[in-house]
């Protein structure tokens, strides 16, 4: 008992010694962490305890701690889960949210290996420059760009189609086509973005295994795919768990700017009908309630995608 009341006063110390040397050697590092830290800890873990209001019926007048709780706890749930649009808000937050998953992993990696594959550099950098542009517009901008080609009276396209004598197409005011328009707008304005990830990840690939295929005697298209698939691979999977935990979140903005009363039946999703119900309604712990359970789901989707990708060893191609 003696010599562990001596040894661990010793280990306490150097362990606090270390710490005080790397505080003395690193601070100005430690203070640009800082701004950082104290935005994640104001804006992403002090918010977590007003999740509470989820299982209350909260009012801005009694607060977070003075509102009753809800009879019974699961009062909002039932709310949400009993709502007549509950089907088609959910079938509609799903079936956007796989089509943006495919979109936004399969073609930008397409779109990069495309760009890597160009001989003439000044091109591939001019292509890859003009492609990540439309990620900066916002979505009012991008409406307005469908909007000048899709419009059914003065759109681009359905002029082109009057004028070889065809019927004009309601894009965006037709349930049958606005998924469509949604998921085709957002790939148009993520496409060269989401391609640098994978276009920095081609560049890494060992060149010695190209050399070494070359020798081999593949071709351009068996190189790409049993080295530069292979060496990518990890990276793949890194942006699918990412992308699998939003897969509830289909963008708020740019359904909310897109969306109409003729295509409400097939664009509203579970922001905008919490947006409608919760907030337009002061119902912030119907809102709270939905919101906690899609941050659960996905979660539970990324912990699961995770563990799969693991016990795979990532053996997807």
């Amino acid at each position: 008992m003696m010599h562990v009341s001596t040894v661990s006063p010793a280990l306490r110390g150097s362990l606090r010694d270390r710490i005080l040397r790397a505080l003395r050697r690193y601070w100005p590092l430690y203070l640009m962490a800082i701004p950082g830290m104290l935005y994640f800890i104001i804006y992403k873990i002090v918010p977590i305890f007003g999740a509470v209001i989820a299982f209350k019926n909260f009012t801005i007048k009694k607060g977070i701690w003075g509102s009753p709780w809800a009879q019974p706890w699961y009062q909002h749930y039932k709310y949400f889960f009993r709502s007549p649009s509950n089907v088609r808000i959910i079938t509609n937050t799903i079936t956007l949210s796989l089509g943006k998953l495919v979109v936004g992993l399969l073609p930008p990696l397409i779109f990069a290996l495309a760009i890597s594959e160009c001989r003439n550099k000044y091109v591939a950098r001019a292509i890859q420059t003009v492609s990540y542009l439309p990620h900066f517009l916002s979505w009012a901008v991008v409406y307005g760009i469908c909007l000048t080609m899709l419009s059914e009276s003065t759109g681009v396209i359905n002029g082109l189609i009057k004028s070889f004598g065809g019927k004009t197409i309601p894009f965006l005011t037709s349930n049958k086509y606005f998924r469509g328009v949604l998921i085709g707008s957002d790939l148009w304005k993520n496409l060269g973005w989401g391609a640098i990830t994978y276009i920095a990840a081609i560049m890494g690939v060992d060149t010695t295994l190209y050399e070494a295929a070359t020798v081999d005697g593949c071709g351009r298209l068996r190189q790409i795919i049993h080295v530069t698939l292979p060496g990518i691979r990890k990276i793949f999977v890194v942006l699918m768990i990412m992308n699998v935990g939003k897969i509830l979140n289909v963008s708020f903005t740019q359904v909310n700017v897109m969306m109409n009363d003729s295509v409400r039946q097939s664009g509203e999703i579970i922001d905008t009908w919490i947006y409608t119900e919760g907030l337009g309604k002061l119902n912030y712990s119907l809102s709270t309630a939905v919101g906690l359970l899609k941050s659960v789901i996905s979660f539970m989707l990324v912990f699961a995608t995770n563990r799969l990708a693991r016990k795979w060893e990532c053996a997807i191609w």
